[in-house]
């Protein structure tokens, strides 16, 4: 692949959405290159082994340490530095939040999965007419196109002995007490994976959070709908492109190259002793243009509350900490009505038939 195409190949300008979608290439490997549309690479080896992998980055478009992850690892796959023996699906979310370095233009992205953009028939209609890089206007079209992306890339192999996986890959908006951690989704009263809690752990990431319902997020939506073991994966705190400090993701990204270049690899064994899990024990719910909170603007993520404490007020709306302590994660006021404004967490174990 000449300096040229790979430019074009690395591009997010969403300017002109049809400038990438579709075209393919062919390493000297074998592997094929696909781009489906911008932001969205499908890397097909000759003879892949039996891991399908989704790595989505900028679902909200000023986390710009997970992007750059993943164009390192595409650069390294295109140079011929990473020889990815898995497919792998990269996407690259929200192009127009990326362009403008917001994290949404007008909708977070990232609560518009499991059909809640509510274009299904409307992107429907636009495949069957072969239009499949139009109509990426509005984040709710993207929603949309990133599912059936997703479900292109996971239905092509339906054998039994296919392992699916999705890691969503955001940095959080404010510093945070651990900060990095992930979101497992929620299983639907199924049994936790250890060996995924495992990779997580060996790559630093050793917080988790377990969700507590089922959610539009990106990874709940490859967690329910195919069976995947997904991840909301938070890497540290938004910070402008080129600010990042590689190192505080190195092992994630190490981790990554591992799995996709080395079919056997596998993570060492999980020791439950170092890893801290949070369940939820709360959902502030912001109702009105009257919410606010009573705590500072720069609470980290898992400060931890006091029993009884005042956490946040809604005309006669109340959130307190109930009888034992709780911690609060994702705070943000500024959500739409409606929307999550703040989950308030408790520790808790995994132990004996929760985990697999």
């Amino acid at each position: 692949m000449n300096a040229s195409r790979l430019n074009d190949f690395l591009a997010l300008s969403c300017a002109h959405p049809h400038y990438l979608a579709p075209f393919n290439e062919t390493l000297p490997d074998g592997t094929q290159i696909q781009v489906w549309n911008t932001g969205v690479v499908c890397i097909e080896p000759p003879a892949p082994a039996n891991l399908d992998l989704v790595l989505s980055c900028g679902i909200h478009g000023n986390e710009t340490a997970p992007i750059e992850l993943c164009t390192r690892l595409l650069n390294d796959i295109v140079n011929g530095r990473l020889r990815c023996q898995q497919r792998l699906l990269l996407i690259f979310g929200n192009l127009s939040a990326i362009n403008l370095n917001v994290r949404e233009v007008k909708t977070n992205l990232n609560r518009l999965f499991s059909g809640a953009h509510g274009l299904k028939e409307h992107i429907k209609v636009q495949v069957q007419a072969g239009r499949a890089a139009d109509g990426q206007d509005t984040e709710s079209d993207r929603a949309a196109w990133l599912e059936h992306y997703v479900t292109r890339f996971y239905q092509k192999r339906k054998h039994h002995n296919i392992e699916r996986r999705h890691y969503d890959l955001h940095t959080a908006i404010r510093a945070s007490q651990y900060p990095q951690f992930a979101i497992y989704p929620f299983t639907h009263g199924a049994p936790y994976h250890t060996r995924e809690l495992a990779f997580l752990c060996h790559s630093d990431v050793n917080t988790i959070l377990l969700a507590h319902g089922p959610t539009t997020t990106f990874s709940y939506f490859s967690a329910h709908h195919f069976g995947a073991h997904a991840f909301t994966v938070e890497l540290g705190k938004v910070h402008p492109f080129g600010e990042n400090d590689a190192s505080q993701v190195a092992a994630l990204e190490h981790n990554l190259a591992q799995l996709l270049q080395k079919p056997d690899w596998q993570p060492p064994q999980l020791n439950v002793a170092h890893m801290r899990v949070f369940q939820v024990c709360q959902e502030v719910i912001k109702q009105s243009e009257q919410f606010c909170f009573h705590f500072s603007d720069d609470v980290a993520n898992f400060s931890t509350f006091s029993p009884g404490t005042l956490l946040a007020e809604d005309g006669d709306w109340q959130w307190r900490v109930g009888e034992k302590p709780q911690a609060i994660v994702f705070p943000n006021a500024k959500v739409a009505l409606q929307q999550r404004a703040a989950l308030m967490v408790e520790v808790t174990e995994l132990k004996g038939n929760m985990l697999v």
